[in-house]
């Protein structure tokens, strides 16, 4: 017995404990022992033990109760039942219990040494089993993003180098794919972690409203403003800025964030006196900025000040091999959320959503899944719960622009809907207002 472990003998029989104590502390073990089960629990809650040695038959709470109760509030314990009775059902039923292993009295001191190795080797799989899970967590997962596939490992490489940096960060990706999770893994892992992350949705936001909620307001400054107000500008103070859909706000907006950016001070409606702010920007946007500043949509000057540093997030019909495992992850969640046992997904399901194009991407798939669970009749998700997707988006031949290819997807979205502008709006993951100027700037007309 090389590796050392902490134990704790449970017996009302003084004999059993001290046999036990003298055995296991000739070897080296560190061993505690406790009268009865009572004892045994106030033990566990000041000090934590790897194996316990439990007797079936004790005064006030019996070995079966207090396995019991070890597992549900210790379930990483060793728990070996002792018994003098030999009964087969009992042992059987301390196993189903969650019991390692049992020993029979009287027993040999040969016998301790056996089992005490097997719950050794349990203590080394386990770890196995954690060191595992963990490194593959640790590969599949960062932030809570989740992806295995290489272009997603490329994000995650770049998400801690990027959060080392006060350099303003632009995300770029269509709609859907988790830009606010990549923009909150970066805070996380910058010096700012402690300190606010502020989301703004700037395309669900009136101008009017957005210059307030940013910059903040003096009393009087405008009908209704009866009481000054900070913006999130000062709100955040020192943390992180997240301008979703950047793409959206108005050139006069522009300009004045631009000066914010460029002299550390923002000025309230109403007031004259300039305020010091400190903030790390990180915006995002689904449009090509590019061809809007081409297009003289979006300035130039603000455009390069925000765009220092570019994470371009893939998606998700470029990494489908990512598709089971966020299948797993929104499996779980939904069926926890809904109190359903859907726990399973068929081959033939995972290949029709890999076969699927999603245009959504990962926000779309989310709500296939909660759609599929909440309907389901059954613990196992077949293609036939995911019908309603059609079938998969057959790839175009003719090369077309990232402008014409927008424009396309979100006509194509709103046929689908039959033109309900919110259902659209949801499978778009944006924003009603969003949705509207896109519609305005891309003139769709509805048939």
């Amino acid at each position: 017995m090389d590796e050392k472990m902490s134990i704790m003998i449970v017996d009302d029989e003084e004999i059993i404990r001290e046999s036990f104590l003298h055995w296991f502390e000739k070897y080296g073990h560190r061993v505690e022992t406790a009268a009865s089960g009572f004892d045994a629990l106030e033990k566990l809650e000041k000090v934590s033990f790897e194996v316990l040695f439990v007797d079936i038959k004790m005064p006030g709470m019996n070995g079966i109760e207090l396995l019991e109760k070890v597992k549900e509030e210790y379930p990483e314990t060793i728990v070996i039942i002792i018994t003098a009775y030999g009964s087969i059902e009992t042992a059987v039923k301390a196993m189903q219990m969650g019991a390692t292993d049992y020993l029979l009295k009287p027993f040999k001191p040969e016998q301790l040494s056996l089992v005490i190795e097997k719950a050794a080797h349990q203590k080394r799989l386990v770890s196995e089993y954690e060191y595992v899970k963990g490194r593959l967590d640790e590969i599949t997962r960062f932030d809570n993003i989740i992806g295995q596939s290489a272009p997603m490992q490329d994000v995650f490489a770049l998400i801690p180098e990027v959060a080392q940096s006060d350099a303003s960060v632009m995300i770029t990706c269509e709609t859907g794919t988790g830009k606010e999770l990549v923009a909150k893994a970066i805070h996380a892992k910058s010096k700012q972690s402690h300190l606010p992350f502020i989301a703004i949705n700037c395309g669900a936001i009136p101008d009017t409203l957005l210059e307030s909620e940013l910059f903040g307001h003096q009393k009087g400054a405008f009908t209704g403003a009866t009481h000054p107000r900070k913006g999130f500008l000062e709100v955040v103070s020192g943390g992180t800025l997240f301008l979703d859909e950047v793409g959206e706000i108005s050139q006069k907006m522009q300009v004045d964030l631009l000066r914010v950016l460029e002299e550390k001070t923002v000025i309230r409606i109403g007031a004259r006196e300039p305020i010091v702010v400190a903030f790390r920007l990180i915006s995002a946007t689904s449009r090509d900025l590019g061809i809007a500043v081409a297009e003289n949509e979006f300035r130039e000057d603000f455009f390069y000040r925000i765009n220092v540093i570019t994470i371009d997030v893939p998606p998700l019909r470029k990494r489908k091999e990512d598709i089971p495992l966020l299948v797993e992850h929104f499996l779980d969640k939904y069926s926890h959320e809904t109190t359903k046992r859907v726990d399973h997904t068929t081959a033939e399901a995972i290949r029709l959503l890999k076969e699927y194009d999603w245009p959504g991407n990962v926000r779309e798939l989310e709500n296939a899944i909660e759609r599929a669970v909440v309907l389901s009749k059954s613990r196992t998700l077949g293609s036939q719960d995911f019908a309603f997707l059609g079938t998969a988006h057959p790839p175009t031949s003719k090369p077309r622009s990232l402008r014409e290819m927008e424009r396309n997807y979100i006509q194509e979205t709103l046929e689908n809907c039959d033109w309900n502008v919110t259902r659209a709006s949801k499978i778009l993951d944006i924003n009603r207002v969003t949705l509207h100027k896109m519609i305005k700037r891309f003139d769709l007309k509805r048939p």
